[in-house]
């Protein structure tokens, strides 16, 4: 002591050092143990937070497997709370996991203080390459209500139905690959046909530009797929979006291939620019969504320019990605669900005759007039398809209020009030979809006729009624806000009805045409006369369970492997 004593300068030093010490110890228990101290949550590291205890439960099953199976123990061991905290500090910002359909909406919905509801959260850079930074989705308030005006017209149900043709065409190219695998017999990653299927049509019905993407060979846009493709892979088991200074070169990587992308962009837009602007016939009447939000655009400044881009881009990657992972979750379900699968195609066959496993007929009825109200009136594949996005949706949302902001995020719930600002706060799907207090014992099975009045009365679990010919909707079988795969209010997913009636075609052409059998994970548990045995719930065993991945969004972690077979026509 006496030697700091006659060291005025280095005692300083000591002093600021362990003055420095004491106020980031402070601050660091403040906010790992104080900020976030209301909000039910698990033991948490000072200096880790909940990172350590992310990994450990990591542990507990297939390593790979996407962080909200992860999230849902976490929630379970908690004792299922409305809302709940994960802090992955200083990973990424502290999560408010939302559990519960009520808080959900409260988040979602317009309010007092939120007009368009409770904000997005800020963009985050690991995506930013593949939706760019000018996205609807990073945007706020009368912003955002300005491009979502701009576009919606492209996105209207009545307009898409226009569309029919286009979509019909390329579910065609889709039947003619699965016939290939079909005469060959070979296990195929089915992820791998509806990806190329719903490029095609979102590049058809966006741009109107063929991406060619069902087709092996180079092709002329070829590239632009396969860079595509290559961007989305850069993010395969990122489980926390990590920052970009943890992954500095998968960082450039991203912005490298985004850049690519945006250019062969800019190269369509302009191109489309021009025509719309020319004074031929076939130009003006374009209805494609590109041209529906150039129509009143005089100028094509670099700004118009690089705002349409990146909308194009987030098109481009949400239009493919949802269908064509549902596609694949209802294919697999159908297949192990014959009570599902036998219902489908009885429905199939009602209203499109029984020739309905031949593609061209198919095609032709619904392409001829009152071909539009068919698909309306496929009300058990409408529930096959709610059902698959309950148990299986894609990704949930991200809502975010900052501290001292001039707004604050208030929910209530069964066990009181919280504050969330300054946190994620995160609108899980999977622990909301579940919640067996909206959707009882049947809660984690596939049951579509949930969403069904069948034989007058809805069945949401057990055994079918007797009279499984005829289904009708129930709209009000469960609160509206406990499905939410597309999300609610205004910020609702603009693309949806798209999504849904590109479901629909497939799933009513592939019924009564083929017949898959999984492979690998999910594969059937056979029993001594390789038949497949049949659990209580009405569903064949498997031997192994298929989960999702993470992908950006979920996806199934094998590609959906299969093999497909023609199925017999009904004599």
């Amino acid at each position: 002591m006496s030697s700091l004593i006659g060291h005025p300068v280095q005692a300083l030093v000591v002093a600021s050092l362990l003055t420095i010490s004491i106020f980031l110890f402070t601050k660091l228990v403040e906010k790992r143990h104080k900020q976030f101290a209301h909000l039910p949550q698990l033991p948490t590291s000072l200096l880790w937070g909940h990172l350590q205890l992310f990994a450990i439960y990591t542990k507990h099953g297939a390593q790979d497997r996407h962080p909200d199976g992860i999230i849902a123990e976490m929630h379970k061991d908690l004792g299922s709370p409305p809302i709940f905290l994960v802090d992955l500090r200083p990973i990424s910002y502290p999560m408010a996991v939302v559990a519960d359909h009520t808080v959900a909406e409260q988040i979602s919905r317009p309010s007092k203080d939120f007009q368009y509801s409770v904000p997005k959260s800020p963009p985050n850079p690991s995506v930013g390459a593949l939706i760019g930074p000018l996205s609807m989705l990073n945007h706020q308030n009368e912003s955002w209500k300005a491009i979502r005006r701009r576009f919606n017209p492209g996105f209207s149900p009545n307009h898409l139905m226009t569309l029919l043709p286009c979509i019909i065409d390329k579910s065609m190219l889709f039947v003619k690959r699965l016939d290939q695998h079909a005469e060959v017999g070979d296990v195929f990653r089915l992820t791998d046909l509806t990806t190329g299927l719903t490029f095609d049509i979102i590049g058809a019905v966006a741009m109107d530009v063929d991406l060619e993407a069902q087709k092996p060979e180079s092709s002329r846009l070829g590239d632009f797929i396969r860079i595509f493709n290559e961007l989305i892979q850069t993010h395969a088991n990122d489980n926390f979006h990590l920052p970009w200074w943890l992954t500095p070169f998968m960082y450039m990587t991203r912005r490298r291939l985004g850049k690519l992308i945006t250019e062969r962009l800019q190269a369509i837009v302009r191109a489309k620019f021009n025509e719309l602007k020319s004074s031929s016939p076939d130009a003006q009447s374009s209805r494609t969504i590109l041209a529906l939000s150039l129509q009143d655009i005089d100028h094509l400044s670099p700004a118009v320019l690089d705002e349409t881009c990146d909308q194009l881009k987030t098109f481009l990657f949400a239009g493919h990605d949802t269908t064509s992972v549902l596609i694949d979750w209802a294919v697999y379900e159908l297949s192990r669900t014959p009570r599902a699968l036998k219902a489908v195609q009885a429905e199939v066959t009602t209203l499109l005759g029984p020739d309905s496993h031949d593609p061209g007929v198919v095609r032709a009825k619904l392409l001829s007039p009152g071909g539009e109200h068919i698909i309306h009136q496929m009300a058990y594949i409408s529930a096959v398809i709610r059902e698959c996005l309950r148990l299986h949706p894609p990704a949930g949302t991200v809502r975010m209020t900052m501290p001292k902001s001039e707004s604050t995020c208030v929910v209530t719930t069964s066990r009181g009030d919280y504050c969330l600002d300054g946190a994620w706060i995160y609108l899980n799907h999977s622990l909301i979809h579940r919640d067996r207090a909206v959707f009882g014992d049947t809660a984690d099975e596939f049951w579509p006729e949930r969403w069904l009045v069948q034989g007058g009365q809805i069945n949401t679990g057990g055994s079918p009624t007797s009279d499984a010919s005829v289904f009708t909707a129930a709209p009000g079988a469960f609160p509206q806000s406990a499905w939410r795969p597309f999300e609610r209010g205004p910020r609702n997913c603009i693309g949806q009805e798209l999504a849904n009636i590109e479901a629909r075609i497939a799933i009513a052409i592939l019924a009564n045409r083929y017949t898959f059998t999984k492979a690998g994970l999910g594969e059937l548990d056979l029993d001594s006369r390789g038949w497949p045995e049949v659990g209580d719930n009405g569903q064949y065993k498997v031997k192994s369970e298929l989960y999702p991945t993470i992908q950006i969004t979920a996806k199934p972690v094998d590609g959906m492997l299969m093999k497909v077979a023609l199925a017999q026509p009904a004599a």
